[in-house]
């Protein structure tokens, strides 16, 4: 990327970031009784990269220009819902992400007690409260993506619940995590490995790109291309996570360092060796961007910046 396109991707980030967080607190908590509330916002807000929301509106982006026109409304009126429409997937697919920490940092699960630099919901509001926020956000989620008395077409509506639903239950993110908790160890092929990644971490990511997909009607084969993207990046997404476990330290971090290896869980490192897993990154990143090329949008510069951001990142 060159310094060019780097300075306005960080604007465009920086702008689509204060958009996400504006509709965040605008709302997280809303009508929630005062201790839940406290719990959801706290798990929301003041941290995180907002990954999954910028790769949601990066491809409504990249969709945009392609085909948004409809029998019935104007092309500009149908625009505005579309962009509504991405916004909304774009929070909604961060509550599924933070509810998904609330829960697995509990002592039930990967017993953890620093997450964003920060004590985990349930040290700071209890076992029962941080059950109740995590619950709460994942109901918000898809409460977000059918709004009452919407322009936004209903079969996006119905395509975005979807989409969400199945890349957070069980044929993904709940179901990689049943495989990771089953797996502590024991030994993983890469095989197995990958495919508990491609539900746990994978899924949710590749999700996020492919809802910024349906607030549009991108042709077949960049469809293809798009999905190609998004599960490559998924799986860098979480062999960049294990580099990282074991090469920054906490405060790096902002959750505990060396929790994969204390806890005897089998990840890319462990199984491939660090420099090796590495490589797995950057073939990765490669294809992911292969499958942008592939998917022949015009404007994928933005989704293409994210998968550098996912190779490069240090937290």
């Amino acid at each position: 990327m060159s310094s060019m396109q780097g300075r306005a991707f960080a604007a465009w980030s920086a702008a689509q970031l204060a958009r996400t967080e504006a509709a965040l607190a605008q709302w997280v908590g809303l009508g929630a009784p005062d201790a839940l509330g406290q719990a959801m916002r706290y798990a929301v807000q003041g941290g995180g990269k907002r990954l999954r929301p910028l790769l949601v509106l990066a491809a409504r982006e990249a969709v945009a220009g392609e085909s948004d026109s409809s029998a019935g409304a104007s092309e500009a009126a149908l625009r505005g819902a579309l962009d509504e429409a991405a916004l909304r997937a774009a929070c909604a697919v961060e509550l599924i992400h933070a509810y998904s920490l609330v829960h697995d940092d509990m002592p039930c699960m990967d017993n953890d007690v620093l997450r964003r630099g920060k004590p985990t919901v349930h040290v700071q509001f209890g076992q029962a409260g941080a059950l109740l926020a995590g619950d709460a956000l994942q109901a918000l989620a898809f409460e977000l993506l059918t709004p009452e008395g919407s322009a936004i077409p209903e079969s996006v509506q119905a395509t975005l619940c979807r989409l969400l639903a199945r890349s957070a239950g069980a044929a993904g993110m709940a179901g990689g995590q049943a495989i990771d908790l089953a797996s502590v160890g024991l030994p993983l092929d890469e095989a197995h490995l990958r495919h508990m990644h491609q539900l746990k971490t994978g899924a949710l990511l590749q999700a996020s790109v492919m809802m910024g997909a349906a607030c549009g009607a991108p042709e077949v084969g960049a469809l293809a291309g798009l999905v190609r993207y998004g599960e490559s990046l998924g799986l860098a997404f979480q062999v960049v996570d294990d580099i990282l476990d074991v090469t920054q330290d906490s405060a790096t971090l902002g959750k505990t360092a060396g929790k994969d290896a204390a806890h005897a869980k089998p990840t890319y490192v462990s199984l491939l060796g660090l420099e090796a897993a590495r490589q797995c990154a950057q073939n990765l990143h490669s294809d992911a961007l292969a499958g942008l090329a592939a998917s022949g949008l015009r404007d994928t510069v933005r989704l293409a910046a994210l998968a550098d951001m996912v190779l490069l990142r240090s937290n």
